[in-house]
């Protein structure tokens, strides 16, 4: 696989860039061990992502929330209820923690969850729509 690197203006940009639904589609939270991708536009329908969704099968409250652009690359990823993460510099980062893309790094490099953006990490339906919130994603009601 081809690596795809951006830099880091252009990450930041993704990364804020509002993003919609691109059909009125209903979706269910995964079941245990289950998995969901749910197609995302810009506004301007000329960036796709993706928001990849998958929940644990032993621990249901062990997952993993991911936004993608450009089919491959990782943006954010929210890993809650499992393993600590070891970043490139041999810091540990507990669970919850947060990916987002860095230059040079990708979506290796982890921090703390932020509390002020993900402030109920142990409710799904809550952590789920602060993700939405943190993408700048907009969901029908």
């Amino acid at each position: 696989m081809t690596d795809i690197n951006l830099t880091q203006t252009e990450a930041d940009t993704l990364i804020s860039m509002p993003k919609l639904r691109v059909n009125d589609d209903t979706w269910d939270y995964p079941n245990s061990g289950g998995s969901l991708c749910v197609p995302l536009v810009s506004q301007d329908n000329r960036e796709e992502f993706n928001l990849d969704i998958y929940r644990g099968r032993i621990n249901l409250l062990k997952g993993t929330h991911q936004s993608r652009a450009r089919q491959v690359i990782v943006l954010v990823r929210l890993d809650f209820g499992g393993s600590p993460h070891r970043n490139p510099n041999d810091e540990e980062i507990g669970s919850p923690h947060l990916h987002i893309y860095r230059e040079g790094y990708g979506h290796k490099w982890a921090i703390p969850v932020p509390e002020d953006k993900f402030p109920n990490i142990s409710d799904l339906y809550a952590t789920l729509l602060s993700h939405l919130k943190f993408l700048g994603a907009f969901s029908h009601d």
